[in-house]
């Protein structure tokens, strides 16, 4: 087959067949004598198998599991693949525990009148105050301050930012990711709208938990195919 052949299935373009096989997500091809590929099956099948990786694990990790793949190397392939539904599998409980940290919240609200230092709210969560002023420079809290003395001063929309936050990073969430729940948890007005935003969060997990299990029948026929191309032995059903 030729790179257009490969390409035409998946909508892409012959070029982007030829890179992927340059950047040794695609095995090797043979060339004619005048210079041109050779693709053959397990080509095709290892660009179906690297479209679907990618649709579920994303693009960087799915180029490292199709590169163990081509150097036979099957503990950095499972352990790329396992730590991938490690990773998703710990994103789903954060948002468990955002979801009931913002219920209690919603259940039992901070009075409106005034607010909590920054040593309350950081006992509250079991933080160091240094911290709570870390991640107010990173734009995730924004406390109030007291006009008397000038105290910080944790309104209760500032509270549940702190709580969500907490649980993010307990979660292995960066500062920067976290600022952007936080924005996106601020502007959500009220509860209907936060419930929203949490389903939206639980979607994306589902859509991708869902695409991880189909990218498995197409990496599990990418390697048996590759096994049986090969002397030494890979794993094949």
């Amino acid at each position: 087959m030729r790179p257009i052949d490969l390409a035409r299935e998946h909508g892409l373009s012959a070029q982007a067949v030829r890179n992927y096989e340059d950047e040794g997500i695609l095995p090797s091809a043979e060339r004619s004598p005048s210079g041109y590929r050779r693709y053959t099956a397990l080509h095709a099948q290892a660009l179906r198998a690297f479209l679907a990786l990618r649709a579920g694990f994303g693009h960087a990790t799915a180029v490292r599991v199709m590169r163990a793949a081509g150097r036979d190397d099957e503990a950095a392939l499972f352990r790329l693949v396992d730590q991938a539904h490690a990773d998703l599998l710990q994103e789903r409980r954060t948002l468990d525990e955002v979801t009931a940290a913002l219920g209690d919240l919603t259940a039992d609200p901070e009075p409106r009148a005034g607010g909590v230092t920054v040593g309350a709210l950081a006992h509250r969560l079991r933080m160091h105050p240094a911290s709570l002023r870390k991640w107010e420079r990173a734009g995730i809290l924004r406390p109030e301050r007291d006009p008397a003395t000038g105290y910080r001063l944790y309104t209760p929309d500032a509270v549940r930012d702190a709580h969500a936050a907490a649980q993010l990073r307990r979660g292995g969430h960066g500062l920067a990711q976290i600022a952007d729940f936080v924005a996106r948890l601020r502007s959500a007005g009220g509860p209907e709208a936060l419930d929203d935003l949490l389903r939206q969060w639980r979607e994306r997990i589902s859509r991708r938990s869902r695409a991880m299990l189909a990218a498995g029948r197409p990496l599990d026929d990418y390697l048996t195919l590759l096994a049986r191309s090969r002397p030494g032995p890979f794993p094949g059903p």
